[in-house]
């Protein structure tokens, strides 16, 4: 499948969106990351997602990047993409910027292809909560988002995360 390099969240933003996820997938219609394919998905929100890679030249790349520390998030929006994926908005920072071009710049001195949406200029931040939500079903979507919003949330670790197996490979800073 792909590679995404994610920003992880602390125990507090993990929980509040994990339960979004629970409230959601309890309304008929409305499946999340919780249940999407092999359910092992984490609340994160991806710098870079990767098409064609190696695994260990990337981990080796990311983890040469300097370490940020946590990146604080504030999130007071509810997107939508094409094909009904739902996600939680944040504010774009300077910061978060320079980060997610740093790590692009990084894994595309490996050779891996970067998918185009995750590309400097076209990356729009997210942190996704549903899959293919159907029209019926954004009134009580965007209910329930509002209920947590705002949500300032707390990035505090990152991981390489194949997609398609949920495996993830720890990385020692946040980039």
């Amino acid at each position: 499948m792909a590679l995404a390099v994610c920003l992880l969240f602390d125990p507090l933003t993990d929980r509040a969106i994990r339960q979004l996820w629970q409230r959601l997938e309890a309304h008929d219609g409305v499946s999340t990351l919780a249940s999407h394919t092999h359910g092992r998905h984490l609340p994160h929100l991806s710098y870079a997602v990767l098409r064609e890679y190696d695994v260990e030249a990337v981990r080796a790349a990311v983890a040469g990047l300097p370490d940020h520390g946590p990146l604080q998030l504030h999130v007071d929006a509810i997107g939508l993409f094409r094909r009904g994926r739902a996600c939680l908005v944040p504010a774009v920072s300077g910061q978060l910027v320079a980060r997610q071009e740093a790590v692009v710049e990084a894994v595309l001195s490996t050779g891996a292809d970067l998918h185009r949406h995750y590309a400097p200029g076209a990356w729009v931040p997210h942190i996704s909560i549903a899959t293919r939500v159907r029209q019926g079903a954004l009134g009580p979507l965007t209910g329930a988002v509002h209920d947590i919003l705002p949500l300032e949330a707390s990035a505090d670790h990152a991981a390489l995360v194949d997609s398609g197996t949920g495996e993830r490979w720890p990385l020692p800073g946040v980039p």
